[in-house]
Order: structure tokens, then sequence, then C-alpha cells
């Protein structure tokens, strides 16, 4: 501890009303030792908030730390007149409600505590969810909006908002926020001379639109001094009576007691610095979650090929007949925030479901850029706006075909995703097996986050290529049920094979060697990958690109769809051949 600390320097230059949380309600209190003896400290943290709207506002200048801090009532209160004073509104005289509470006590008289409620209004009104100890809103990538801190205990001690969220929700309803908070710290020291406080003394000031005490006494002096007791008792109760009943309390009936005495010797120096602030939290006219107000930050796009820009504002038009174009990372940072998801529609085009509520419908143009029609990137909240911004790029490539047939054309392209296939053929063998051997071809189901995030859009380089043929042997080498294939199989040397070889073997018992190692080259292929992922400069790799049937002169987007598409392609044959399902060949 230092005097910077005990005179609270750093924090008095605080202001709420410039932080990026603002308490709505505190009582943080950290204490080691005893209070009576050297080395004790303690850092306190109290504070208290209230709601008011314009016309009550002049009142509330008046009210401080005794009138809206932690002692103030935030509980319902009922009168015997029949009036009703609900939680949210804050009074000062009686009937006459003034503001809100943002926190309310709740009492637990059974199991013992009390519980701090963070206004359902402001919870309801900006969507939001609560995730342990913290209230987030999904619609803005699960941002943390408000949050609660609890003390070693378990009990709460700090209910905060942060600051953007609560200036919107203060807008929507025209409120200003009133703090009042308190600070102290303390410290027992052996002798002010010897300690790091020797030149201070006792002080009081304005300083930073608040209050600042220092005092300055000895343990004594606080602890020690004279004390009293008094006791008095009945005498005219009999202890073996059944039902004893005591009269009227007189001096027969009575007796009494009394002692006095000095207490001292406490040694030792308190040195205990106090602030007190008021402060106002006012919003700025502008509420764009709750009232929908028009956001006059969003971004600009790239709209023509000589790089002019059109605001989003001016994009925001269903009919403005204009397309943007995105470098691919775009799919895969969108995919990385929570409850986004992507949906494939055709073999080039998508939708990218946002936890907004919208979705956007993109294609992938011959220059592997993503295109989207404008007025679909416009509409979405202002931060989904500025990462789709972040990878958008000068028009290159035309807009995708795909995308146009459905847009324009409204005749849809009777193609396939390459990632929708595999999944699709995959079940299907499941389905064969099930049919034909009695048994699953699987240990488990695939995990969807895996689902999600395997595309040709994770191929962005080679080492990622080959992460992308990792994926892929997970999806499906890996859950083939070993323990089954080695029942079903007739080689001779069943129990040393691994669930690739012995899949090989159950089809090269229908088709001939020749043919089952041909069907499986794309796989064994794609295992190798696999392998060189650990291994990335190994000379293998290229071996490995050529039996996966990979053309390593396309891009790695379209490399990485080229790999998708043979190792599903690989597990279609199989099931067609072990199976002869005529209905599956219309999926090739």
């Amino acid at each position: 501890m230092n005097q910077d600390w005990i005179l609270h320097k750093k924090e008095t230059r605080r202001y709420f009303s410039r932080s990026t949380w603002v308490p709505l309600r505190a009582v943080c209190d950290n204490e080691n030792g005893n209070v009576r003896e050297i080395g004790y400290v303690r850092e306190f943290f109290g504070c208290g908030a209230v709601a008011f709207s314009p016309e009550h506002k002049e009142f509330a200048e008046r009210l401080s730390w005794s009138d809206i801090g932690i002692s103030c009532n935030t509980q319902p209160y009922a009168d015997k007149d029949g009036y009703y004073l609900p939680v949210e509104q804050y009074q000062y005289n009686h009937k006459e409600p003034i503001g809100v509470h943002f926190v309310f006590e709740h009492p637990q008289p059974v199991v013992g505590g009390s519980l701090w409620i963070l206004n359902p209004d402001i919870v309801i009104a900006l969507r939001l969810i609560k995730e342990g100890t913290k209230w987030v809103r999904p619609e803005e990538n699960f941002v943390v909006v408000a949050q609660e801190k609890l003390d070693e205990k378990g009990q709460q001690c700090l209910i905060e908002i942060k600051r953007e969220y609560l200036l919107d929700y203060l807008a929507a309803r025209n409120l200003s926020l009133r703090l009042s908070y308190y600070r102290q710290r303390v410290e027992n020291v052996a002798s002010l001379e010897n300690s790091q406080y020797a030149d201070l003394t006792n002080q009081q000031e304005q300083r930073d639109g608040g209050r600042f005490e220092l005092r300055i006494n000895s343990l004594d002096n606080i602890f020690g001094g004279n004390w009293a007791l008094f006791r008095a008792w009945r005498t005219d109760v009999d202890e073996d009576e059944d039902a004893p009943v005591m009269g009227p309390e007189n001096a027969d009936n009575t007796d009494y007691e009394s002692s006095h005495g000095h207490r001292n010797g406490y040694a030792g120096i308190r040195v205990e610095g106090e602030f007190w602030r008021d402060e106002w939290i006012e919003h700025q006219g502008q509420s764009k979650r709750i009232r929908g107000d028009v956001d006059t930050n969003l971004p600009q796009f790239i709209v023509e090929t000589d790089g002019t820009r059109m605001a989003s504002a001016d994009l925001n038009n269903e009919d403005i007949g204009r397309w943007l174009w995105f470098l691919p990372g775009v799919i895969n940072k969108l995919l990385e925030l929570r409850g986004f998801s992507l949906e494939w529609y055709t073999a080039e085009t998508g939708g990218i479901h946002s936890t907004s509520g919208y979705m956007t419908h993109f294609g992938i143009n011959f220059s592997d850029f993503i295109t989207v029609y404008a007025y679909d990137v416009a509409r979405l909240p202002a931060w989904e706006q500025h990462i789709w911004a972040a990878h958008n790029i000068v028009p290159d490539g035309k807009v995708s075909r795909e995308l146009l047939a459905a847009q324009v054309n409204t005749q849809p392209a009777h193609t396939h995703a390459v990632e929708d296939l595999l999944f699709k053929v995959m079940e299907m063998l499941d389905d064969g097996f099930r049919e034909e051997f009695k048994v699953s071809l699987y240990t488990h189901d695939i995990d969807p986050t895996t689902i999600q995030h395997l595309s040709r859009f994770s191929s962005k380089d080679q080492t990622s290529l080959l992460r992308l043929a990792k994926d892929l042997v997970r999806v499906f080498s890996d859950r083939l049920d070993v323990h089954e294939l080695r029942r079903i199989s007739t080689h001779s040397d069943k129990n040393k094979l691994r669930s690739n070889k012995l899949l090989q073997d159950i089809l090269a018992r229908k088709v001939g060697n020749d043919k089952a190692r041909e069907v499986f080259a794309p796989i064994f292929g794609t295992y190798d990958m696999r392998l060189g992922d650990a291994h990335p400069t190994s000379s293998e790799i290229g071996e490995a690109l050529k039996l996966a049937g990979i053309d390593g002169n396309l891009s790695f987007l379209r490399q990485g769809e080229q790999l998708i598409s043979n190792f599903g392609e690989s597990i279609w044959r199989i099931g067609k051949l072990l199976f002869e399902n005529p209905q599956d060949q219309g999926l090739k």
C-alpha cells in the first residue's frame, strides 16, 4: 500500500460516464486481518443507482449516498390503504414515485441471504439471455452486455452493464441514470512515523466532483474507552409451574445489576481514506437496438470496378440492383461466430444464417470470390456489416452464375454442393450396411460443429488443405466400426487390418481387388494427406495429392472442393457397387 492508494488518487479521476462498464449496484468489501490489530487492510466500494425522467431530474440533483446508495430500499411495498409501490419504482416522498430501479433486492427469508435481480425490462428490451454470471445478447455474437460478480462466499457483490447498451436503453425510455458511490480504504500500521503515510494529516477536500476525507487515529482512540453494562430480569416466574403467567412489571418483581470499566491497550494507527461522489449517466438520444433508430456509423462498400464506394444506408433498398464482391475468407470468419451456420442450396450457392435472424444468400464466382446482393448485406446489423466490409473487394470475375440464376432468372440451378453430397452418401452407405448386414457402419454420429466447418472454404493454402483431409478422415474412416467390419470380413489377416482396409476387403469380395483399389484410391490418398499434415514438407505429399485426384493447378478453394468431391464419390461408389441401389445413382 502507498499514499496514492490511501488517497484514491487514480480512482477519483475515473468517471463511470466514460467507462466501458457502469455499476448498477455494488457492495464490494475486501478485508484482510483483524480490524483491531496492526496489519488490517480493507477496501470497500459501494454503489447505488436510480434512473430519473427529465421532469424529476432537477429534484434528483439533491439526492446522494444516503438517498439512493446501497441503503436504498429496492423492494415492493403495499400500504394498508391499498396503495402499492412496484419494485421498479423509486419514491422519495410517500406515494410519489419519481425514479426507476435497475436492480432489485429479493430477500430469501427461508434459505438465507438475498438475491439481486437485474430489472427484467432491461433483459427483455435488449433481448438478453443469462449464461452463468453473464447476460449476453445472441443477436450480436453473444456479446456480454451485463454481468454479476460474486464474493468469496458466492454472494452477489456487483451487477454492472456495458455503457454502450445502457445508453441505448436509457434513450429508449428517455431516462438519466444517477449513480451515488462510496469508496473506503483502511490500513492499520504500527506507527505513522515509520510508515509510508508519515507526512499525511487529517484532511477534507472537494476533489474531482466528489468529497474526499482522510482520517488518522490511534486504534486505542477508536476501540478503547469506557464501557457500561446494565442487565434487568423478572423474579416472579416459577419455573416449575406448567403454564406460568407473568403479571404487570413493577419494582417488586424485577431486579437488575450494572457494571462499568475502561478498555485500552490497542497498539497501532488507523489510516482511513474515504471518497463520495454522485454522477449522471446521460444517453445520447439514440436507441439503435430497442427503438430501431438509424445507425449513423455504418460502413461503405465497393460497388464499382474503379473502387467507387456507396454508403450502407444507400444500399439498404431491396430494389438497389447491385451486387457486392468479397474474399472467400468472410465465410470462415462468420462461421467462427457462435450461432452462425452455413447451408448449401446448389453447387455454387448457399446461405449464412446469423444470430440476427437473417440469412445472407451468396454465390461463388469463377474467380473464387463471394458475391452477394447488396441489400442482403446492407440490411444486416451494423456489427455484421463491418465483418463483411473488412472482406469487401473490387468487383472481379462477374456475379456467380448460379446466384444470378436464382435471384434474377428465378430458375435455381439443379446442382448439389459436394459438402452436402458427402454427408448424404455416408448416410446412404450406413443404410446399406444396416439393410444388408444388420449392423451400423459407424460407431458414433458426427459433431454438428465439424459438419459446419468441413467445407471448401477451409482450404486456403496447402497446410489448411491437409487439415481438411484430416477432417474428412475423421468423419468417415475414424468412425467406421472396426469390430463389425472384422466380423463381416473374410480376410485371413483381418485382425491386423484397419478400418479402410477392412471396408476395401468387403468390397473386393464382390468386385475384385483391382476394382476395389481403384474405388478406394481417393480415400487412401486423403488418408496419406492427413499424415502429411503433421509433416508438411514430406516428399510423399505430392503422391498423396495425386492419389486423391487433386489438380495442383487449381486454386486452393477449388482443390478443397475437389478433395471433398472425390472423397464423397468414392463412398458413393462403394455403396453402389456393394448394394446396387439404382435410386442412389441420381446423386452422382
